[in-house]
C-alpha cells in the first residue's frame, strides 16, 4: 500500500478511498508543492476527524465546526430579511430540521444555500452535514457550511410527522403529537429579564403509550383557559425540553394546541396502594373515601400556599393525598374514581404513609365510578355497587354519605381502612361536646374519633395527632368552640 493508503485505514470515516485520494491531491495543489503525498493525507486525515460526532445528540453550542450525517424530517419557508447598511443586499434564510436514532437538530442555510436548499431538499433525504452550532431560539441550531446527499446511508428515524408521546426525545422541534388532556392548571406571569411580562401554563397529555407536560408560553398559554380534563387534543409544531431531569413538549408562538374530535385512550398504570414505599414516585388510583377542608398557611417568602387532603381507597388499601396548589381547588370528593399521576409517597401523620401531589403530579377524574372487589365477592354488580357503596358494609348504601342539616356532606376518615363510618345528623344551635385526635391543625381545626369527624372553629394552638375534647354549640356544620381541653 501507498502513503495514502496507509493513512486512510487508520482512519473512522464515511468517506470513500476514492474521495479521499481526491483531497489529499487538492491539499498537495493547494500547498503549492509544500507537503508530499502522506503529509497531505495526514492534513486531510486530521481535518477529517476534526468535528465529527456519534450522532446528533451529541452537537453542542460553542463546538468550532461539527460534520454528521442525518435525516431531512421538514423543510420550512425561505424567509427574506433585510441586512443592516444599505449598500448590503437583502438575505435570505430556510430552517431544514434534520434527525438521527439519538435526536434532531435544526440546520439554518443562508443566502444561496437557502435557495438551493428550498429547491433540493425533501423529507427523508440524507444528508453529509458539516457546520458551526450556536444556540437558536428553539435549542441547538447548526449554520451549514458544508452539505452534500448521502443515498446509501441509512438513517433510521420515522419521517411522518407524527409522534407518540413515548417517541418524544430531547432536542426535538416541529413535534405533532396528539393525545388526551388528563389536568390543566392556571396560567402564570413573570417577569422577564427586560422588564416585559410573560405567561406560562401548563397542561398533562397523555395516549396509549404514556404522558408528558406540556408548557405553553405566552399568546399560547391562555389555550389551557380552553380546554379541559377529557378533551382530546393535537400539540402542533412543539419542541422538547428537559426540567429537573424530566422531558417536557413545550408549545411556543410557532405552536399551538388544536381541539380534536376523536377519541384518544388513555388508562394509567397505578400501583396497589397496599405496595407503595416510602420516598418513591408513583402512580396510583382509586375512590375518594373523604376529603378535608382545604386550608391556607404562609409559607418562608411570605406567599400564601393552600392544601387539601382526600382519601382514596383501591382493592388493596387506602391512603392520604395530600393536594398542593391550585390542585386544592380540584372539583373532587367521595365517590369520585381519580388517577393522581407522579405522587410522591412520604412519612405521614401518626407514620403512614402519605402521597404529595405538587406541581409536577397530575390529577385526572377517570370515566364512571370504582368497583370494589370486596363488593363483587359479595355478589354485586357493577351496576348495584359502584363509588363509595362499592366499600360499604353489609351493602349499607348510606354509610360515608350522609347529609346533616346544615346541608352539607359528612364523611369520615375509617382508621381501620374499612367502611366510611357515617356522620351523625346534628342541627345548628346544637351544643355539642366532641373528642378526638387532630387531623388537620389550622382552620378549622379537624378532630377524628375514629367514627366521625368534626370540624372545629377555634384560635387554640393544637398540633396534629393530640387528641382533645371541644364544646361549643354548632354553627354551619362546624362547632362553634368556647372550649379546647
Amino acid at each position: 500500500m501507498g502513503a495514502i493508503e496507509d493513512v486512510y485505514e487508520d482512519l473512522e470515516t464515511d468517506v470513500s478511498i476514492e474521495e479521499f485520494r481526491e483531497a489529499v491531491e487538492a491539499k498537495v495543489e493547494q500547498m503549492g508543492g509544500l507537503a508530499d503525498e502522506e503529509s497531505a493525507a495526514m492534513l486531510v486525515a486530521h481535518e477529517l476527524e476534526d468535528g465529527e460526532v456519534e450522532g446528533v445528540s451529541d452537537v453542542e453550542p460553542g463546538m468550532e465546526e461539527v460534520k454528521f450525517v442525518a435525516k431531512v424530517t421538514s423543510v420550512g419557508e425561505k424567509r427574506a430579511f433585510e441586512r443592516d447598511g444599505d449598500d448590503q443586499p437583502d438575505g435570505r434564510v430556510i430552517n431544514v430540521e434534520v434527525a438521527d436514532e439519538t435526536g434532531s437538530v435544526r440546520l439554518a442555510f443562508w443566502d444561496e444555500k437557502a435557495d438551493a436548499a428550498e429547491e433540493e431538499l425533501e423529507v427523508g433525504d440524507v444528508l453529509k452535514v458539516g457546520g458551526r452550532p450556536k444556540e437558536g431560539y428553539n435549542g441547538v441550531e447548526v449554520n451549514v457550511d458544508d452539505v452534500e446527499p448521502a443515498p446509501d446511508t441509512d438513517v433510521n428515524v420515522d419521517v411522518s410527522g407524527e409522534s407518540t408521546i413515548d417517541g418524544l426525545s430531547l432536542g426535538l422541534s416541529d413535534v405533532n403529537v396528539k393525545g388526551k388532556v388528563l389536568d390543566t392548571e392556571s396560567v402564570r406571569t413573570f417577569d422577564r429579564d427586560d422588564g416585559s411580562e410573560g405567561k406560562v401554563a401548563n397542561l398533562v397529555l397523555g395516549d396509549e403509550t404514556g404522558r408528558v407536560r406540556v408548557t405553553m408560553w405566552d399568546g399560547q398559554a391562555e389555550t389551557v383557559n380552553e380546554v379541559a380534563a377529557g378533551d382530546s387534543v393535537e400539540v402542533v409544531d412543539g419542541y422538547t425540553r428537559e426540567r429537573d431531569g424530566d422531558l417536557e413538549l413545550h408549545v411556543g408562538e410557532r405552536g399551538a394546541i388544536e381541539e380534536l374530535d376523536e377519541e384518544i385512550a388513555y388508562e394509567p398504570e397505578s400501583v396497589p396502594i397496599a405496595e407503595l414505599e416510602l420516598d418513591t414516585t408513583v402512580d396510583i388510583a382509586g375512590v375518594v373515601r373523604s376529603s378535608d377542608p382545604k386550608r391556607t398557611f404562609d409559607r418562608d417568602d411570605g406567599s400564601e400556599g393552600q392544601v387539601r387532603n382526600v382519601r382514596v381507597q383501591d382493592d388493596s388499601g387506602d391512603i392520604r393525598v395530600a393536594l398542593w396548589g391550585d390542585k386544592a381547588d380540584y372539583d373532587i370528593g367521595p365517590g369520585d374514581r381519580v388517577a393522581f399521576a407522579d405522587v410522591e409517597i412520604q412519612d405521614g401523620w401518626q407514620d403512614d404513609l402519605e402521597a404529595s401531589a405538587g406541581w409536577r403530579s397530575s390529577v385526572t377524574v377517570l370515566d364512571g365510578n370504582a368497583t370494589s372487589a370486596a363488593a363483587d365477592a359479595d355478589g354485586a354488580s357493577d351496576e348495584e355497587a359502584t363509588g363509595l357503596d362499592a366499600f360499604a358494609d353489609d351493602g349499607d348504601a348510606s354509610a360515608g354519605d350522609s347529609t346533616d342539616d346544615a346541608g352539607e356532606t359528612a364523611t369520615a376518615d375509617d382508621a381501620g381502612g374499612g367502611a366510611v363510618a357515617a356522620q351523625r345528623s346534628r342541627e345548628d344551635g346544637e351544643r355539642v361536646e366532641f373528642t378526638g385526635t387532630v387531623v388537620q391543625a389550622g382552620n378549622p381545626v379537624v378532630l377524628d374519633d375514629g367514627e366521625e369527624t368534626m370540624s372545629v372553629d377555634t384560635d387554640a394552638d393544637v398540633h396534629l395527632g393530640q387528641e382533645v375534647t371541644v364544646r361549643g354549640d354548632l354553627v354551619d356544620g362546624r362547632v362553634d368552640a368556647d372550649d379546647v381541653v
